[in-house]
């Protein structure tokens, strides 16, 4: 499929898409939202694909929602029948990320503001380098958080450290984002791009059933009780032997003092 504000790239079983708005620092306007979703579905459906990595072109990841059309009017802000308990692109956003069946990497090639910020916190892991920027930037747009911010953030920094941020809306550069977990990893500017490829294959190596079946695990159990999680970790076991040629496999190359071959049966 072609895309007019995105790039979508194969490098074997990686998926890269680059945020492709570089102008506007790849602020996310209507065209790129719709084709961001539809490049993570074809990610979702896609079998031969084990892990995404998302960055953005030229010098930012992603500065947030496009204000750069005409601002409403106070009627037109009034008027708008706005409900905090139901779901907007910025919903579908962070559900598509974080509720993509494989790994997802941020490569923060620049800054991540706003929504855009949100997008990176919504991945599993985010690699920068010196050029790493983050701002919560809500309260400066008289707004409160969205796509999946606080939900996220607390659970990445911390309660209290998520508050500083969103209720500063202070810039956050790569050092501290490292210091405070924002950051996974931290890598020269000029070898991002190589490196988050490179932590992505290091992913798809292992057996794409057990993969998926870590992530959902994972992520369902840091929100439960001890009891839960065992009992989800079992569930989680049963979905990876369901690639029982991958299970084999495992144990013949341990016997055979070889690296395995994972096919994802």
């Amino acid at each position: 499929m072609n895309y007019n504000c995105l790039i979508f790239e194969q490098k074997d079983e990686i998926a890269v898409i680059t945020l492709n708005r570089p102008k506007t620092l790849n602020a996310l306007n209507a065209e790129l939202q719709n084709e961001f979703l539809s490049a993570i579905q074809g990610v979702e459906e896609n079998d031969k694909l084990r892990v995404l990595v998302i960055t953005g072109a030229g010098r930012g990841f992603s500065s947030g929602a496009d204000l750069s059309g005409p601002r409403p009017t106070g009627h037109e802000l009034s008027s708008q029948n706005v409900r905090l308990d139901e779901l907007s692109w910025m919903g579908r956003q962070a559900l598509a990320v974080s509720g993509l069946n494989k790994p997802t990497i941020a490569a923060m090639n620049g800054v991540a503001a706003g929504a855009g910020m949100s997008l990176a916190l919504a991945c599993d892991l985010r690699v920068g380098s010196e050029k790493s920027r983050f701002k919560t930037v809500f309260l400066e747009r008289s707004l409160s958080t969205d796509a999946g911010m606080s939900f996220f953030l607390p659970r990445i920094v911390g309660y209290s450290r998520a508050a500083d941020l969103i209720f500063t809306s202070r810039n956050v550069d790569a050092e501290e984002a490292y210091r405070i977990g924002l950051l996974d990893r931290l890598f020269p500017h000029e070898q991002l791009m190589d490196k988050a490829v490179k932590l992505a294959k290091e992913m798809a190596f292992w057996p794409p059933m057990a993969l998926r079946s870590s992530k959902r695990v994972l992520q369902h159990n840091i929100e439960v009780g001890l009891e839960e999680a065992l009992r989800y970790e079992t569930a989680g076991l049963t979905f990876a032997r369901r690639a029982p040629e991958d299970l084999k496999e495992s144990i013949l190359s341990f016997q055979e003092k070889r690296q395995p071959i994972f096919t994802g049966k």
